[in-house]
């Protein structure tokens, strides 16, 4: 039988939590494992394509405080075992201060299943959520009926300092240091809070990325931020980049501030936090000389390799595999830029009894030396099914040698025992490149252009794609091209003493031929839109004539210009689109260009449908 009311209430930690947060005076203490009570639990759904969260209110039968599930730990809640009511013993978790409030964030606990599930335990008192952490508690303070954190307290007359934030659990208590301030995890960023500090491990480092454009040239890097709550990306401009690349130094841990917090933009990251970081002129990065064992170097969510045909391409995941092949290094040419690419084909092998091929590009590919039968961990890695199912490296993946996480050493010691006499099945791939590019003629919704990161890798990603122009810019929809018949000059002409000057072909011309350069908006079923380039035929076929023609109607009449627009719009093409990584005022972003536009083929448009319902017999 459950134990009695009277017997859980006996089994909590009481007190706890003023302990974990004291009063100004009193000593720290470091609470291991203490027992509480949840007395309630919201879910609250992610956005943006960041998981979902669970708030929890944790009861020590003295008081009570808002907490926030770690989302690694989420699945107790979604499988029913952490319920409203029960007892659970924190293991691991991180006390902190956000904005005057007091806030546990739950990393991991265990299930006192034997102590059953009751209704509010003691007569827990607000722990002053919304004053400062040396405010006195109010005394034989009950719940009110309609407030679940009960009465407010009385304001404080005198203002008291707030002690730096701890973590607990696996690693020892975060002291205050002197040049730094409170130390918040990861997880509890977030744009709304500005005084904050994190102690956090440099787990990935990206070289420095250079770019040129009409607006000038520039030069960024990136990091990730790794702690016990979970990672963050943080990316440096120009002259962040020259103060804070040598700093910092990747598997060193720092504590880090004044930062600016940001929306992650989510086709650029591999990482699951919905905030993202940008180095300031203002921002502080200081090496920590502390002990840094709590601070772990990696983590993974490894997949097994055999059941990578479940995975959806193009989808970014970690594996952790035996290098059982090494590739020479080749070169392949881009057809679009024409420039030479390094690549290296490498094979790992996991106790799923697959193995899987994994591309490797540029330094990674050249610099690329590990002995046959090492442990290999692939972090952020693209999924490909060029010819079946295939891994490639992005620019923003993680190769780890010998990574220092358990399902590496499990995965290690297997091997030694047993697997090396295995015979691994494999994918079925036709060669080529990586898997990232994906195939000319793969069909995308716009939905999964986004999901699926198109246009993050190293090359452009190609595919079709059915959509209807809902807008398009009337600003710059054309420019003056140069006339000459070498059709491959398409040069814009400036206009010079009354006649049109090209200086490609060092000609002069009476009048220019005019081209297109639309910038459309693109929707679709998905309920998605999209912003693309078209150029001068892709741009005919929307508009229905030439831009030299559309160039004389504007000198006309206005209002018949504007009908041109208007009568474009709702119609509905298909797109041979590329999407591409490109960077403008110093932001990087995903820049989708159609190649060709087709008008529908309601013939095809039919079998395309009928394949489909057959698909479901």
């Amino acid at each position: 039988m459950p134990a009695s009311a009277a017997e859980a209430e006996a089994a909590i930690t009481r007190g706890c939590l003023r302990k974990i947060f004291p009063l100004v005076g009193m000593p720290n203490t470091n609470v291991q494992g203490p027992v509480m009570q949840i007395l309630q639990i919201k879910h609250i759904p992610g956005q943006n394509g960041s998981p979902d969260r669970f708030r929890l209110v944790l009861n020590d039968t003295e008081n009570f405080i808002l907490s926030m599930m770690a989302t690694q730990a989420n699945d107790l809640v979604r499988e029913g075992k952490v319920t409203k009511g029960c007892l659970v013993r924190l293991t691991k978790y991180t006390a902190s201060e956000m904005k005057q409030k007091r806030i546990l964030v739950v990393v991991d606990v265990d299930i006192l299943t034997q102590y059953g599930e009751h209704e509010k335990l003691g007569m827990p008192a607000s722990l002053e959520t919304g004053q400062p952490l040396g405010a006195q508690p109010p005394i034989n303070q009950g719940t009110r009926p309609t407030s679940f954190y009960g009465s407010n307290p009385p304001k404080p007359a005198i203002k008291h300092e707030s002690p730096a934030p701890r973590s607990f659990g696996a690693s020892k208590p975060q002291q205050g240091h002197s040049t730094h301030g409170p130390v918040y995890p990861i997880e509890s960023l977030s744009p709304y809070q500005n005084k904050w500090t994190i102690k956090a491990r440099v787990s990935y480092k990206s070289d420095i990325k250079t770019w040129t454009n009409q607006k000038g040239s520039g030069k960024l890097f990136t990091v990730h931020f790794l702690d016990e709550s979970g990672e963050i990306r943080a990316t440096g401009f120009n002259d962040q980049c020259d103060a804070l690349y040598e700093v910092l130094q990747e598997g060193q841990v720092y504590y880090v501030s004044q930062c600016k917090v940001n929306m992650a933009k989510k086709q650029f990251s591999t990482l699951k936090n919905e905030y993202e970081l940008m180095f300031e002129r203002d921002t502080q990065v200081e090496r920590c000389t502390d002990d840094d064992g709590g601070v772990p170097a990696i983590k993974f969510n490894p997949v097994a390799l055999g059941s990578l045909e479940s995975v959806e391409p193009n989808s970014l995941i970690d594996v952790i595999g035996i290098l059982i092949e090494i590739g020479d290094l080749g070169e392949i040419v881009s057809k679009t830029t024409s420039k030479t690419f390094k690549k290296r084909d490498i094979t790992i092998a996991d106790n799923s009894g697959y193995s899987v091929r994994v591309t490797l590009w540029g330094a990674q590919a050249e610099n690329f030396d590990v002995p046959m039968e090492t442990v290999i961990g692939c972090k952020g890695v693209k999924v490909g099914d060029f010819g079946g199912r295939s891994l490639s490296m992005l620019m923003s993946s993680q190769l780890t040698v010998s990574p220092d996480v358990v399902e590496a050493h499990k995965l290690k010691g297997w091997y030694d025992a047993q697997g090396r006499s295995e015979n691994f099945s494999r994918y079925h791939s036709s060669g080529g490149g990586g898997g990232g590019a994906g195939a000319s003629d793969a069909w995308k919704n716009i939905a999964m252009t986004k999901d699926e990161q198109l246009g993050f890798g190293e090359k452009p990603d190609y595919f079709w794609m059915k959509a209807t122009v809902a807008f398009i810019k009337q600003e710059s929809v054309y420019y003056p091209a140069c006339p000459s018949s070498d059709t491959s000059c398409n040069r814009k002409v400036l206009e010079d003493g009354g006649v049109w000057r090209c200086e490609r072909c060092n000609q002069t011309f009476e009048k220019p031929t005019y081209r297109y350069v639309l910038q459309c908006s693109l929707e679709d079923f998905t309920g998605g839109g999209v912003w693309v380039s078209c150029f001068d035929d892709a741009g005919r076929l929307i508009l229905g004539m030439t831009a030299d023609e559309l160039n004389d109607i504007r000198e006309r009449d206005q209002t018949e210009y504007a009908a041109v627009f208007e009568k474009a719009l709702s119609q509905t093409f298909n797109f041979s689109v590329r999407a591409k990584l490109d960077t403008y005022q110093d932001q990087q972003r995903t820049r989708l260009q159609v190649m060709k536009a087709n008008p529908l083929n309601f013939a095809e448009e039919c079998h395309k449908l009928m394949k489909i319902i057959h698909a479901y017999d």
